[in-house]
Order: C-alpha cells, then sequence, then structure tokens
C-alpha cells in the first residue's frame, strides 16, 4: 500500500459557471457532470463500505491498514464536498440530479448484504474510477478549453483517485473477499456505472437543448470510440481487473504522480503549514 495524505484543494468554487464549462463542448461537459453528480452519494458509500470492513479484521490486522484507510476516508470526503460545491452550480442552472435518486434507492435496497459485497462493489467503481482518472491525465484534451479552475479540480480528483486506487481492494483480500464474487460484482457495476452515467449524460444533454446537434455526437464519438478514446483505449485495463492476480498497482499511475508534484501549488496538505 502507498502512502497516502489528503490535500485541500485552492480554488474558486464559488464563482458560477456555466454548463457548457468543458471548452464549450457540449458532450464533454454534460459527461463529466454526470460524473460530478453520481459522486457525493457514490463517494459516501465508499467511505462507509471501506470502514466497514476495516472493522471485520482483528485489531492487529486492522492496524496495518487504518492509516491507509483514514487517509483514504479523508481524500473522497474531500472529493464529496468538493462535487457539492460543483453541483450546487448545476442544481442552480436547472440540471436534474437523476443518478443520485436511483444510487440512494439502490443502496438501500441493498443494505442488509454482506460487507464484503460493499467492499468488493468499492473496490470494483474504484478500479472504474482510476482508469478514467489515468485516461484524463494522459488526454489534455478531455478538459481542453475547460475553465482553469474546473480543469485543475478535475485533474487533482483524477491523480487522487489514481493514487488511493488499492486501498478497498486490499482491504477486501484482506477480509478474505472471494475472486468469484470480485469478478461477479465487477460485471454488475461495469453495467450499473455505465448504463447510470450514460443516462444522467443524456439527460444533461436534454435539458442543455443540444441533445439534437450533429456536432454533440460528433464530440461524443471521439471522446469514447477513437481508437485510444475512453472505451477503447482502456478495454485492456478493464480486463485486467478479472485476472486472479491482478493488484491496482500493476497500473501505471506515473501520470498521477507528475500532476501532483508540478501542481502543489493548488493545494495543501491537511495538517501541513500551507
Amino acid at each position: 500500500m502507498t502512502d497516502l495524505v489528503v490535500r485541500r484543494l485552492q480554488i474558486d468554487l464559488a464563482t458560477p459557471f456555466p454548463g457548457r464549462w468543458n471548452g464549450g463542448d457540449a458532450f464533454r461537459s454534460a459527461f463529466f457532470n454526470a460524473l460530478s453528480m453520481s459522486f457525493p452519494v457514490g463517494e459516501q458509500y465508499f467511505m462507509d463500505s471501506v470502514r466497514n470492513g476495516l472493522k471485520t479484521l482483528p485489531t492487529a490486522e486492522q492496524k496495518k491498514y487504518d492509516a491507509e484507510v483514514r487517509a483514504f476516508v479523508g481524500q473522497e470526503a474531500t472529493h464529496r464536498r468538493v462535487h457539492l460545491l460543483f453541483n450546487n452550480h448545476l442544481h442552480a442552472l436547472g440540471y436534474k440530479n437523476e443518478i443520485e435518486r436511483r444510487t440512494l434507492r439502490r443502496l438501500k435496497s441493498n443494505a442488509h448484504r454482506d460487507v464484503r459485497m460493499h467492499v468488493a462493489a468499492t473496490a470494483a467503481t474504484e478500479h472504474f474510477t482510476a482508469i478514467f482518472a489515468n485516461w484524463v491525465l494522459r488526454h489534455p484534451e478531455a478538459l481542453e478549453g475547460a475553465e482553469p479552475r474546473l480543469q485543475t479540480m478535475w485533474l487533482w480528483h483524477s491523480a487522487e483517485e489514481s493514487e488511493h486506487c488499492s486501498v478497498a481492494f486490499d482491504v477486501y483480500q484482506a477480509i478474505s473477499g472471494h475472486l468469484a464474487w470480485r469478478i461477479r460484482i465487477f460485471r454488475y457495476i461495469t453495467i450499473v456505472f455505465l448504463m447510470d452515467v450514460l443516462r444522467q449524460t443524456l439527460r444533461n444533454l436534454w435539458h442543455d437543448r443540444s441533445f439534437f446537434d450533429l456536432s454533440t455526437w460528433r464530440s461524443g464519438a471521439r471522446f469514447l470510440f477513437s481508437k485510444d478514446g475512453l472505451i477503447l483505449g482502456n478495454y485492456q485495463a478493464w480486463c485486467d481487473y478479472f485476472s486472479p492476480d491482478f493488484h491496482p498497482s500493476q497500473h501505471d499511475a506515473s501520470s498521477s504522480v507528475k500532476w501532483l508534484d508540478e501542481n502543489a501549488l493548488h493545494y495543501s496538505i491537511v495538517g501541513q503549514a500551507s
């Protein structure tokens, strides 16, 4: 496991921004907005799941993972707060957060499940977010023309998602999570995650009145399905999760390390003088 720290992002999130904040591109803006709408509820679930999983371990084992879990929770809590601020601006623009409503309903219906299933779902979703994060860090065109403060926000979030992608996975392994469960739940998360984000993206485009614009779908096709696009360019990284010997640390996180090193002026370390 890596040494994690909690960072406080130092950007202005009080000033409003337009719905098409991502370089004026309707599709890219709608897609990123859909992701942000999912984050507050999702990140609270990740924090709760990993903490509850850790509690099932013997005290000696808990100590082994305690520092990493606390830092993971600190990072996710910070992401949750930042995206709540971001989402408040979307709400003021009239965007309806249906992905949050569906997620809350789903979480309520599955609350009784074995804690290992919740940790497995967290590890699976963290793999998705790490894949996306690493791709965004390698592809500046994903945020080309975006407002600088919002570009910084998304790159900071991406860097930290890549950085802490092993925590939930390691806790799942420690609590004797079964390989078959890990793979089965990953397949389920793949379907649910992609369908939820797709539906919210389409809803955002409808609200933005760009749903029927040909330029919207040209942009979406390039973004998702070009040779090194978000979907086709990450197929192998997605497949890697099915290997019995897989560990998130096998994926290259150098882009995350580089961004954090080169952008230290944009954040402060919690607990240290800024």
